[in-house]
């Protein structure tokens, strides 16, 4: 009984879990879509932020890529951070 007992707990584990790696999985790809569609939006400039923002993107694809999605979702979300704050910068 203990087996029985055990070898559900075990199933039980396996199946509750594997939705939350497809959950960041999809987290990760929607935020490189939204990140490629800010850097679609964004004015041409060779900044600074601008450069950090193309190195975050090709890090989070490189990890989308490589399998790590919580590292891919950190750096998507890091770049479109900073996308956001290059967008809303007074142009001189």
């Amino acid at each position: 009984m203990k087996r029985t007992a055990l070898a559900g707990l075990f199933i039980s584990a396996a199946m509750l879990a594997s939705p939350v790696f497809a959950a960041d999985n999809n987290l990760c790809t929607s935020k490189l879509q939204e990140l490629k569609s800010k850097m679609n939006s964004l004015p041409a400039s060779s900044s600074n932020t601008a450069m950090e923002i193309k190195r975050l993107m090709s890090s989070a694809e490189a990890s989308q890529a490589s399998g790590d999605d919580k590292k891919c979702v950190t750096e998507a979300t890091q770049a479109s951070a900073l996308a956001d704050q290059l967008r809303n910068q007074p142009t001189p």
